[in-house]
């Protein structure tokens, strides 16, 4: 579909000033997942020491407002809570990024305790989840309630959800979106995630300080991946299938291509019974600059009660029109069902990614301005593509081999 990034605010992250930054504890997991790009290493655990070393450095070398803990999977960890007070200590929000499968209700008090901020939840159909393989992307929505009412009551944790979107779960992603509105009062943030593999044996070949390499045992290497080419703008087309108004505000593009839509940021204000409309660009722009001048950074996770002042954020509508508009649909429903529009609105926060791409010539078009930055080697790294200097001590350069090139 069309897209105009123009008419959307280009967030301003940047490498040595960005919203987030990516640390990884631990490289062991309880779960197999598809599409997963970390190996899976049972004694992969980091030394706290080793982890408050790569928090200063990036204090050092960026200034950052959350930190997404991820792995693996960091409730692996057996020091996790520290790890956790670690960072609220150095005055930066913690994420959990977490599949959930560990996660228990005396754990996660446990871990508000020592400063978490919220997680993100990774589930999809995808996982080989116990009791849970023969479940589509909808039945998923059981588990992902599951969680969402047991971070509710622990309160004041921002709770997210990711998701993986194959060629065939795309279908799905309008019935996670009318799952989310249902539960807008507990659910701040859902993500879905384009899938990438880098194919062997096809129309590219990989080099490493000008010697070819075997690409294949990197995670994320497939002979056949199945549809690997679905964009940002594709999950967004499904949506609008279903919700024909749901409207961007913010990106990020690519680092070869500025027209290219890497991050797309929707914001929607509403109830579980109606949504009234989709913040705008300048609502974005306010929000984040906002933020930047009075804490010197930029916005990564709104608590949970600023998600719950939807109504106040609608007296912004003279600023923003898709603020405008939404006041607008707000009081005509107060005008004609009077009741439901006195209940609470909140905001709820919709992101679609789009992962490294390769283009004909080679070129991988990563996310400019990239939150998921980590550290290797005392310099921060593409944690999407770690495991290339893992393995061959530097990032592989992409290559197409004589005759027509295709795009991965």
């Amino acid at each position: 579909m069309e897209l105009d990034h123009r008419e959307l605010y280009r967030l301003p992250w940047s490498l040595p000033d960005n919203t987030i930054s990516w640390l990884e504890p631990t490289a062991a997991c309880n779960l197999a997942c598809l599409g997963c790009y970390r190996t899976n290493d049972p004694k992969g655990h980091k030394s706290l020491e080793d982890i408050g070393w790569e928090l200063d450095l990036f204090t050092r070398l960026r200034t950052t407002d959350g930190i997404s803990v991820a792995g693996g999977d960091p409730l692996t960890h057996p020091g996790i809570a520290d790890i956790v007070a670690m960072i609220a200590e150095r005055g930066i929000k913690p994420i959990l990024n977490t599949n959930g499968l560990a996660l228990e209700r005396d754990l996660l008090v446990e871990l508000k305790r020592a400063g978490l901020w919220g997680l993100t939840l990774h589930i999809d159909s995808k996982q080989r989840r116990p009791h849970w393989r023969d479940k589509n992307e909808v039945e998923h929505n059981e588990l992902r309630l599951q969680y969402a009412e047991m971070i509710a009551s622990v309160g004041d944790l921002i709770c997210s959800f990711n998701q993986t979107v194959y060629g065939d779960t795309l279908p799905y992603v309008p019935e996670v979106v009318a799952w989310g509105q249902k539960h807008i009062d507990i659910v701040h943030v859902i993500v879905f995630i384009a899938f990438r593999a880098g194919l062997v044996g096809g129309d590219f070949d990989y080099f490493v300080g000008g010697e070819k390499v075997d690409f294949s045992p990197l995670p994320y290497a497939a002979d056949d991946a199945g549809r690997i080419d679905i964009k940002s703008t594709d999950i967004l087309e499904t949506i609008r299938e279903r919700f024909p108004d749901f409207t961007p505000c913010a990106y990020l593009n690519g680092t070869q291509r500025p027209d290219s839509f890497k991050w797309l940021l929707t914001g929607r204000l509403g109830t579980k019974d109606k949504i009234y409309g989709y913040v705008g660009a300048k609502f974005m722009e306010l929000a984040q600059t906002s933020h930047h001048l009075k804490h010197g950074r930029y916005l990564a996770y709104s608590s949970p009660k600023v998600h719950r002042r939807g109504r106040a954020m609608m007296l912004l509508a003279p600023l923003d029109k898709g603020v405008s508009r939404a006041a607008g649909a707000y009081l005509r429903t107060l005008a004609t069902h009077p009741v439901q529009a006195l209940g609470r609105a909140h905001m709820q926060s919709v992101m679609i990614i789009q992962p490294a791409d390769v283009l004909p010539d080679g070129r991988t078009d990563m996310c400019d301005g990239c939150p998921d930055m980590t550290v290797w080697q005392d310099r921060l790294a593409w944690s999407c593509r770690l495991e290339e200097p893992m393995t061959y001590g530097q990032f592989v350069e992409i290559v197409p081999k004589a005759g027509e090139p295709v795009t991965l």
